[in-house]
């Protein structure tokens, strides 16, 4: 049976939405003729980038509640309920053979109404410290996809979990690119280090500032810099272009510029961490502060207590920073173990893995023409539980 039909839910950041179009493009792949369709809150990032990368996308008027009393928080039953009775009218609509949640508060009310109409879903939770909305929604799912160890302490009610690791572009899973020709290609050189600066495609205001305050610092020690200081700030900060220092509002050939890089300093997102243990260069991780439960600095402690990678937190930054780094690039040694052992980290099968179990769930549905049938009878030799 190769008509099948998926429906997706995540959003709100791109740490949601581009591991739901990264499991959906591996579906494709497998089954050309499926049909997908995504779901996501009206005004939020995912319409606008599911539809570039080829997909259809419904809207649901959904949003989280605030940290403080506010005219949102009292308008939140209202979309909720909104949210809950469309989210099933597309679910009775479309008729999906499998529903996949990838966090956002959009998610719960689809998944929520998928499971009414006995559609198994699967969820896939990238950070180290579980969403909210996939804490909500475990009690039902089939199998959770995790991408750290010990997260069964987020979901104990006996729910499957396999982990995964995290979907990552695939052109980073096979770099073919090398470090001359990348170098190059950002008009810098090899007979000096490259330290590489990822804020984010929005980029990070603190991360600027450091970075614009260290750059005599920087020439100094004799390195280069790739600073992607994102398109808000772009304007701001392309006067420090020069001959070694290199200001991007954002880039798009990222297996270049993480082969380029000798270092590299990173908020430290679930994307962006998964795909660092890919690349397994020397990472100097700064959580942002602004996210919930401090999920960031919780991902990177994860790292941390490998001897995977360094964390420096926002508030520490002027006091250790300069102290930080430059026992780092004077160190061959710690630059060698650093990439090592975030190597050793790295899933890069995550993408398959995690469509070979939504394959596996929709078999088990068949062969019991749609009665539900346990996760658990799913080969778990190839799963740590």
């Amino acid at each position: 049976m190769g008509n099948y039909r998926f429906i997706l839910s995540g959003g709100g950041t791109g740490g949601h939405i581009y591991p739901a179009i990264a499991i959906a493009n591996e579906l494709k792949r497998r089954y050309k003729d499926a049909e997908f369709l995504f779901v996501g809150a009206k005004d939020k990032m995912e319409m606008e980038k599911v539809p570039q990368a080829g997909y259809q996308i419904e809207g649901l008027w959904i949003s989280g509640l605030q940290r403080k009393l506010t005219v949102k928080n009292l308008l939140f039953p209202i979309k909720l309920i909104s949210s809950l009775l469309r989210a099933r009218k597309i679910v009775k609509q479309f008729k999906p053979h499998v529903a996949i949640g990838t966090g956002g508060f959009a998610s719960g009310p689809l998944l929520k109404m998928a499971a009414s109409k006995n559609v198994p879903y699967v969820l896939q939770e990238q950070n180290s410290f579980a969403g909210i909305t996939n804490k909500l929604l475990a009690k039902n799912a089939k199998v959770i996809c995790v991408a750290y160890d010990n997260m069964e302490r987020f979901f104990s009610n006996g729910t499957v979990v396999a982990k995964t690791g995290n979907p990552v572009r695939s052109d980073l899973i096979d770099i073919k690119v090398g470090k001359e020709e990348a170098a190059t290609f950002f008009g810098l050189h090899t007979n000096q280090p490259i330290l590489l600066v990822l804020g984010g495609s929005l980029g990070a205001r603190r991360i600027n500032q450091l970075i614009e305050k260290e750059l005599s610092f920087f020439k100094e020690l004799g390195i280069q810099v790739l600073w992607q200081c994102g398109k808000l700030y772009y304007e701001e900060y392309k006067k420090y272009d020069s001959n070694t220092v290199k200001v991007k509002a954002f880039l798009n050939k990222m297996d270049f510029a993480y082969t380029a890089a000798d270092s590299i300093i990173s908020r430290a997102g679930a994307g962006s961490v998964s795909e660092l243990c890919l690349v397994g260069k020397p990472t100097v991780f700064i959580p942002s502060p602004n996210v919930a439960e401090d999920h960031q600095t919780k991902n990177a402690e994860a790292l941390v207590k490998d001897d995977a990678a360094l964390l420096i937190e926002e508030k520490d930054l002027d006091a250790d920073f300069e102290m930080v780094f430059k026992r780092l690039i004077t160190s061959k040694e710690e630059q060698k173990n650093l990439a090592v052992n975030i190597s050793k980290l790295a899933l890069p099968r995550a993408t398959n893995d995690i469509a070979d179990l939504i394959e596996g769930i929709m078999k088990m549905y068949e062969r019991s023409n749609k009665k539900r049938e346990e996760v658990s009878h799913l080969p778990k030799s190839k799963w740590k539980f």
